[in-house]
């Protein structure tokens, strides 16, 4: 039995200008994410699985159409609001972990939630259980380039769901790894995706991976249709 509807999109469009040309990414495109729900977004390179990802987590506004979040309509939200619900109910994973290199693993994790505004000591606390959730607790206080690729991305996806969101949108998160390191750290999300509860929408290249998830979607003529 299926969640509550966390994302839906309605009728959204986006596309770009290049010089003269127009480019239509998403046209008319309608989606529903559940609480709960894994969905693997496959598609070929550019077609537009990155700007779906940046517009359903509110880092672009729809040309047209609607995006909604827990029932809230986020089209006539300030870029504060919508910076506040990015920080707060959304995570984002990248194929390059984007880690601060400054930094350990645990103050990597503690930064959202210190922005957040949680105390050190909580952030602290809740960092720690996430590394030891994602089985490299030992690591905690190495720096970004004392951690292997697997262990940076574990760091990533760590940080991104810091403060409890409800959604986690992941773009190509095991694209830059090796196969068996890419399904361990799959292992890794998936096992914090359902133990969370949260909905998650990974974008990935890789099939195997993606057959692991509740259902598959591509993009075809701006649309997100089911594969």
């Amino acid at each position: 039995m299926k969640g509550e509807v966390i994302i839906e999109l309605k009728g959204v469009s986006r596309h770009y200008v290049q010089g003269s040309r127009r480019l239509t990414i998403l046209n008319g495109a309608d989606f529903l994410l559940h609480q709960g729900e894994m969905v693997a977004l496959v598609a070929p390179s550019g077609t537009g699985k990155s700007t779906l990802l940046h517009t359903a987590g509110l880092l672009e506004r729809p040309d047209a159409g609607e995006v909604i979040l827990a029932g809230r309509s986020c089209g006539g939200l300030s870029d504060d609001e919508r910076t506040a619900i990015r920080r707060n109910d959304l995570g984002f994973v990248y194929q390059f972990h984007h880690l601060l290199p400054e930094f350990s693993a645990l103050e990597n994790i503690m930064m959202p939630q210190l922005i957040k505004g949680l105390p050190k000591q909580v952030a602290a606390e809740r960092a720690a259980q996430l590394l030891d959730y994602m089985k490299i607790g030992n690591r905690a206080q190495h720096r970004p380039a004392e951690l292997s690729g697997g262990e940076q991305q574990r760091v990533a996806i760590a940080r991104a769901v810091a403060n409890a969101p409800l959604v986690l949108f992941a773009d190509e998160p095991t694209g830059n790894l090796d196969p068996g390191t890419a399904s361990y750290v799959f292992d890794a999300l998936e096992a914090l995706v359902r133990q969370s509860g949260l909905a998650a929408l990974i974008a990935t290249h890789n099939h195997e991976l993606a057959r692991r998830m509740d259902r598959r979607v591509t993009l075809s003529d701006g649309k997100i249709v089911p594969l």
